[in-house]
């Protein structure tokens, strides 16, 4: 819904009016009941499914559009809606309705000698801009998770989707009405015009506490690079599995084809195969039967081509990349510690994997590998908000500073310290 008081043609007022309304909704938000805010959430659901069939229909002239342009498969699938898929995304409207309201909570309480009492809350942390590429899911995801942990969100989707995300909005807006909530505790960013984003980096004068983008490196990049508020994100999503010597064979096969095969296009998709060689004999071909018989084109480095020379060699910069598409790259290791190694020096610090039956082994992988998220005999793919339990994420943060790996409702926090006394006075 275009603002009354501002067009999209006019960008610099148009925008001013965005973080205007949002961070008056931010004030609302911050003291308003969790009855409430669960309930626009789940008001919403019922809004987006009594819009299913319109949404269907438009997504779909998008999706077309998209693929004429010759867009990559992964991007088109991003983009595309399905009735399962907006069953899921209602699902986890419902999902993150009931989830603990994490505003209030007392993170520690503490006292002194001097007989002052301390308590660390959780407060939200105010006007959020998300900027993010076609993925429909992601508009709802990011307004359920800002307005259930307290914040206003602006929100600025790709402009292959921007008419799904507009009717998304606009159901997502109607259950925020419906509770009783600041309909602009959710905007969208009407204008496919890039210089909004700008606009948006540049903090439209202090009114944005923090940008998260989610997309491709491209967007990502720039980001980081312009931003002049923090920002919570992650550049690539090169994922490693690691099958140590004491891999179970069955786990070994079903864990590296889940990882990479079951989405190619997610950051959480594995990218590098690693091997201990004292297994490649044995476990190196039924994995890459497998492999194979999914579709998947295989790059391995000079041991690996020793043990099977139908895979197309490695070059250094395959090691580098995050392909999103049915490639993965693999390498022979000397071990845990060469695997560690190996991560240490390629990993963009998303998610690795260790499949191991050595408890000592898992514990050595998972202590020396700093990724936002590390894993023991399970898939890759796990990484993903929802399946942490925190009924949908707004992307994945492999920083260090402030939160890690999926960001949820608690990551969407920060906090304040209140200190008690009965008239203390500082000697």
């Amino acid at each position: 819904m275009i603002l009354d008081d501002a067009q999209p043609n006019d960008l610099p007022v148009y925008m001013d009016a965005l973080a205007t309304h949002a961070q008056s909704a931010a004030q609302a938000l911050a003291t308003a009941t969790s009855e409430k805010k669960s309930a626009a959430l789940l008001a919403a659901a019922t809004a987006i499914q009594a819009r299913a069939d319109e949404l269907l229909q438009v997504n779909s002239h998008e999706v077309a559009a998209a693929s004429e342009r010759g867009q990559q498969a992964s991007f088109v699938d991003r983009m595309q809606l399905s009735p399962a898929r907006i069953d899921d995304i209602c699902e986890s409207l419902k999902k993150i309705s009931a989830l603990p309201d994490p505003v209030g909570q007392v993170i520690r309480e503490w006292s002194v000698p001097s007989g002052l009492k301390f308590e660390r809350l959780r407060t939200p942390i105010g006007v959020i801009a998300v900027i993010y590429e076609s993925r429909p899911n992601v508009t709802v995801d990011a307004a359920a998770l800002a307005v259930k942990s307290g914040n206003a969100v602006i929100l600025r989707g790709g402009s292959e989707c921007i008419e799904t995300a507009k009717i998304l909005h606009a159901a997502f807006r109607e259950g925020l009405i419906a509770a009783g909530l600041p309909a602009y505790a959710a905007q969208i960013v009407e204008t496919p015009d890039r210089d909004a984003v700008g606009l948006l980096l540049g903090g439209l004068e202090n009114r944005i506490d923090l940008v998260i983008p989610r997309g491709g490196k491209s967007l990502v990049s720039r980001i980081q690079t312009e931003a002049r508020v923090p920002v919570l994100s992650h550049l690539d999503g090169i994922c490693h599995v690691y099958l140590d010597k004491d891999a179970d064979l069955e786990k070994a096969v079903s864990i590296t084809l889940n990882s990479k095969m079951r989405r190619t296009g997610v950051c959480g998709a594995a990218e590098t195969l690693l091997i201990d060689r004292a297994r490649l004999h044995d476990l190196l071909p039924p994995v890459i039967a497998a492999l194979k018989e999914a579709g998947c084109e295989l790059r391995g480095d000079h041991l690996v081509l020793e043990a099977d020379n139908t895979l197309t060699p490695a070059i250094e910069m395959d090691w580098h990349t995050e392909y999103l598409s049915p490639i993965l790259s693999v390498a022979a290791v000397d071990g845990v510690v060469g695997a560690i190694s190996h991560i240490r020096h390629y990993s963009s610090g998303h998610t690795e994997a260790i499949v191991t039956e050595n408890e000592e082994t898992a514990h050595q992988f998972l202590t020396g590998v700093d990724s936002a998220i590390v894993l023991h005999n399970a898939s890759t793919q796990f990484a993903d908000g929802g399946e942490f339990g925190m009924g949908a994420e707004i992307g994945i943060a492999t920083g260090r500073l402030h939160a890690r790996g999926p960001v949820g409702l608690e990551e969407l926090t920060t906090y304040k310290t209140v200190v008690r006394g009965s008239g203390h006075i500082r000697p």
